[in-house]
């Protein structure tokens, strides 16, 4: 499993592919998954009326593959799909990078958020749920670094907890539909930043949202006890210096 998530860069190697390898193993895939298949879509080699999340086609014709292809499939190759990769493998890879050396956690945190919006997406009637799911991991770097700056288009600076609502602002302005589907990845993203950040500290220490020990094992392996308590203390020390890291930019950055 190791050889699978481990990153496989060289030296040598050309700018975009050292930036592929650059990326962490989960917002690798997710990045190249995405761009893929839009390319498919594009080329004729699928359709985007296979790749939708639709309750009946699931679970009655055994198209399962649909319960991945909804979070794949961002649209048509154009600017509105540049947007979108870029938020998702920049939010995406700050947060699996600030989760630690294995993917275990932030591969959690993907399979809580891709669960939680299937369950949601019949009410709501939301076909395509990467949009949701990348404002999930959005909500929840912005609420985890609340001191950041950063700046909207060189024309707007604001605080990164702001960011959900500016980019579901400009997506109403530019569509001139509510973007249900940014709201509902705030929710999803609230429920586990509140079960992961606040509530720990008010019921001494409990996450009941970490990803259980079988899960860890499929990602880690049977590490020995010592050495799984050494990454948990790193991992610790990680996260509490990262809010005072992120107070320290002095400049905002530019989206």
């Amino acid at each position: 499993m190791a050889a699978v998530w481990g990153n496989g860069a060289q030296g040598g190697q050309f700018p975009l592919e050292q930036w592929f390898y650059e990326m962490p193993p989960c917002t690798r895939w997710w990045t190249t998954a995405t761009v893929a298949t839009s390319v498919l879509v594009q080329c004729g080699a699928l359709s985007q009326y296979q790749l939708f999340y639709s309750l009946p086609a699931v679970y009655l014709r055994s198209q399962y593959w649909r319960l991945i292809t909804t979070f794949l499939y961002f649209g048509p190759l154009n600017l509105d799909l540049l947007f979108h990769v870029f938020f998702l493998q920049r939010y995406s890879r700050l947060l699996e990078e600030s989760s630690g050396r294995s993917p275990a956690d932030f591969s959690w945190l993907l399979f809580y958020a891709m669960s939680s919006l299937l369950i949601i997406s019949p009410f709501l009637k939301l076909p395509y749920l990467g949009g949701s799911l990348s404002a999930s991991l959005v909500y929840i770097w912005s609420r985890r670094n609340p001191d950041t700056r950063l700046s909207f288009l060189g024309l707007l600076v604001f605080t990164a907890p702001y960011l959900p609502w500016v980019l579901m602002a400009f997506s109403f302005i530019v569509h001139r539909t509510v973007p249900k589907d940014d709201i509902c990845g705030v929710i999803v993203g609230h429920i586990w930043y509140f079960f992961s950040d606040v509530y720990p500290s008010l019921h001494g220490g409990h996450r009941p949202l970490d990803p259980p020990a079988w899960w860890r094992r499929l990602f880690e392996g049977r590490a020995p006890a010592a050495s799984r308590d050494e990454d948990e203390a790193e991992d610790l020390q990680t996260a509490n210096i990262n809010p005072d890291i992120a107070a320290a930019a002095a400049a905002p950055e530019v989206l």
